[in-house]
């Protein structure tokens, strides 16, 4: 008898374990990715392109519980004549916690006229907005889907920490002529600069010029090109950076290059200590 109970609780103990041990319910899902090719009757090719492509972040997500992780899935459509000029493209994001039947509704979807996108760490999603010759990006926080920012120029990342990744973004809006803000087509404005954490847009700085023809030139997308860098300053534990807009002539002109530098400061953007060349001028703006 006393080895029957034995064998019972041992039974019992191996079947716990095994319950313990059990793999969590599977949350599997397929999509596919299509091709098309059509001529017309002119000659004229046409390629149609459908690419799915999932991904899983890391934790830490900003907005989202510390330990849960996202399933991505980015649909990307495309539909080009090959000898044209630009394309029909659209980016399609979808989100879900991680473990989530990918059956059921995500948390968010993002449906985007653009032709690519990427995450940037786990806090941002990234989407390449650039159909024709303009190259520009639209950001857009990882959690929830909240668009943030525009930039026209890829965005600039840095910490502002030495101990902990704090990470900052940077980015540039060039108006153009067709922007809705009426504030952004006025003549003598040049772009708005973009100072943002994961979570929110902390400052928006206008750049302005009282030159005349110097505002639609540093505007312009053709006859002028623009880059954006992190000045790192840093002596010692305390971090010290700088943001630094150049702006110079197009090939075959000359260069002739002119520079914003503006600190970083407190986790802000110290106007008060800009270096600003002749005729320009920022000033802080708001949405």
């Amino acid at each position: 008898m006393q080895m029957l109970r034995c064998g019972v609780v041992g039974l019992l103990l191996a079947v716990s374990a095994l319950a313990q041990n059990k793999p969590a319910k599977s949350a599997d899902f397929q999509g596919s990715s299509t091709y098309s090719y059509t001529k017309d009757p002119d000659g004229s090719e046409n390629v149609s392109i459908r690419n799915i492509a999932f991904d899983v972040t890391d934790a830490g997500i900003p907005g989202r519980p510390a330990d849960q992780r996202l399933v991505l899935r980015k649909t990307t459509t495309s539909k080009r004549t090959v000898t044209d000029i630009g394309e029909e493209a659209t980016v399609t994001l979808e989100a879900w916690p991680l473990g989530t039947d990918l059956h059921t509704k995500p948390l968010y979807t993002l449906n985007i006229v653009g032709t690519d996108g990427h995450r940037v760490e786990s806090a941002l999603f990234v989407a390449d907005r650039g159909l024709e010759e303009t190259e520009w990006w639209s950001v857009y926080r990882l959690g929830d889907g909240k668009h943030l920012f525009e930039t026209y120029l890829p965005l600039v990342s840095f910490s502002i920490s030495r101990e902990t990744l704090e990470m900052r973004y940077v980015g540039l809006q060039i108006a153009e002529d067709d922007e809705k803000d009426a504030r952004l087509k006025k003549a003598d404005v040049v772009g708005v600069l973009t100072y943002a954490s994961a979570n929110k847009v902390i400052r928006e700085l206008l750049i302005t010029s009282d030159d005349p023809k110097q505002a639609p030139q540093l505007r312009s997308m053709a006859d002028e090109t623009r880059t954006l860098t992190m000045i790192n300053a840093t002596k010692g534990k305390v971090p010290s950076y700088s943001v630094r807009l150049t702006f110079a002539n197009s090939a075959p002109f000359a260069a002739n290059p002119i520079e914003v530098v503006i600190p970083v400061q407190g986790d802000d953007l110290d106007v008060a200590h800009a270096q600003l060349p002749a005729h320009l001028h920022v000033a802080t703006f708001q949405r």
